[in-house]
């Protein structure tokens, strides 16, 4: 008669280190190039995004032309990337391309956003294109790569503007009394070896 084999139990998960999770209150401000370059990276994301909810749209309203349509079209991919934005920002505070770059949002005192103020700085983060985007209209100038280089140039000097503020935030994350910090993920505990 042999002997059943022993039951070996996993060990117990490994608290997370003292200290965790660290107060969102106290975390430095990211650099401007890492959030321009989550801000690409959302754009990349954001074009499957508005991708999925053209097609949509156009489906649904029966669509047969771009330019029939067009305004109900820009309604509808404005309230569909700011429920995007906002329900990312009120859930955990990052959106996938700022769990990528290690930014997230909080409050100026550290805690969570409520709706109010992720739709507000929503609203006010459209202050990255607006001015170009006015600029081309009203000044008639074509659109393609001249539209492009406007709104890029509008894009790195709204950014360049964090330089003004004291904690290097944007200024609608100063208005929306908000803030961009840098957040990693808790260390995962390593598992032993057998």
């Amino acid at each position: 008669m042999t002997a059943p084999p022993e039951t070996v139990l996993p060990p117990p998960p490994a608290s997370p280190p003292a200290g965790w999770p660290p107060d969102p209150a106290s975390q430095p401000t990211p650099g401007v190039w890492r959030r321009l370059a989550c801000f690409l990276y959302e754009g990349v994301l954001l074009f499957g995004v508005v991708m999925i909810a053209g097609l949509l749209y156009s489906v649904t309203t029966q669509q047969r032309h771009a330019l029939e349509g067009s305004t109900g079209m820009q309604a509808f991919l404005f309230a569909v990337l700011g429920a995007y934005f906002t329900w990312f920002w009120t859930h955990g505070g990052q959106t996938l391309a700022m769990q990528t770059w290690h930014v997230r949002l909080v409050r100026r005192d550290g805690r969570a956003l409520g709706w109010g103020r992720a739709a507000a700085r929503y609203l006010l983060s459209w202050l990255w294109f607006l001015p170009a985007l006015l600029a081309l209209r009203f000044s008639g100038l074509p659109g393609g790569w001249t539209a492009f280089g406007a709104v890029l140039a509008g894009v790195l000097a709204y950014a360049a503007l964090a330089r003004l503020h004291p904690d290097r935030q944007y200024w609608h994350d100063a208005v929306c009394g908000t803030r961009l910090v840098t957040w990693r993920p808790p260390p995962r505990p390593k598992k032993p070896r057998r």
